[in-house]
Order: structure tokens, then sequence, then C-alpha cells
């Protein structure tokens, strides 16, 4: 296997791993309380707009996650990711200390690098980004130029 083809596959091994995490925190938003109840809880945590904000990290968390799955417009749902992330990193979970078991910062934190990372650098080989590259705009593939 060369570095390309390793690359690869590492990459949508960790887009897909990425991905399940937070289909599941999106899916958790909806069905758990469900919106009202998470708009509940972000007033309690002194999250800005708490109903909005309930919204936006449902969906770009559940939306967001089976489009790594994907590999739609990765560059874009990155940086959407880890608005959310960091959103929850700043206003959350970074005045708790590192443990998530203290509902700290290092689940959010490492969600948002790796967001980052699929922004910068795209969804790779195995992606339906990859298939429909020629007629998408380079923004949205993370292609070169």
């Amino acid at each position: 296997m060369n570095t390309t083809t390793l690359r690869d596959v590492v990459l949508l091994i960790t887009r897909i791993a990425v991905g399940v995490v937070l289909v599941a925190h999106g899916w958790q938003k909806f069905t758990e309380g469900g919106l009202d109840g998470t708009g509940a809880s972000f007033d309690q945590m002194g999250v800005p707009l708490p109903v909005v904000s309930a919204w936006f990290a449902a969906i770009v968390e559940l939306a967001g996650g089976i489009a790594l799955i994907a590999g739609i417009a990765v560059p874009v749902v990155g940086l959407l990711l880890a608005a959310d992330m960091l959103g929850a990193f700043f206003i959350v979970h970074l005045s708790n200390g590192v443990f998530v078991a203290g509902n700290g910062y290092e689940l959010v934190l490492t969600l948002a690098a790796a967001a980052l990372l699929f922004a910068a650098i795209g969804a790779g080989r195995y992606s339906i980004d990859r298939l429909l590259a020629p007629r998408l705009p380079r923004f949205l593939t993370g292609r070169p130029a």
C-alpha cells in the first residue's frame, strides 16, 4: 500500500469514527428531552441563545456527522463542526478542566481538532467529495488547486 492510499484509508477510518460520535451526540439532542430540553440544558449552562444554539448543535452534529461518514462537503462541514465544538469548549467545558468525567473539555477539544483537520485537508479519495470533485468548487472538496 503506497502512502497516498494509506493516507486516504486513514482519513476514511477517522471520518467514520468521528462521524459516528457526532451523529450520536446530534441524535441525542433530538431524542433525549428533545430540542426544548436541550435548549433548557444549554440555558442552565449559560449558552447564549440557548434554543437557537440547541438547534444549531443538533443539526450540525447529526447532519455533519453523516456528511463526514459519507465524505460530503467535508471542508465546510469541518468548519461548522469546529465552530460547534469550540463553542462548547469555551462556553461550557473549559472551566471544568481536561477530563470529560468532570464535564471537562477533552472530547470537545479532540472533536474540534479533528474537524479542523478535515476542513484543512478534505475527505480524501474514498468519499463522495472525490466522486463529485470535478463538478464542485474547490472550497467544498478540499482538493488541491
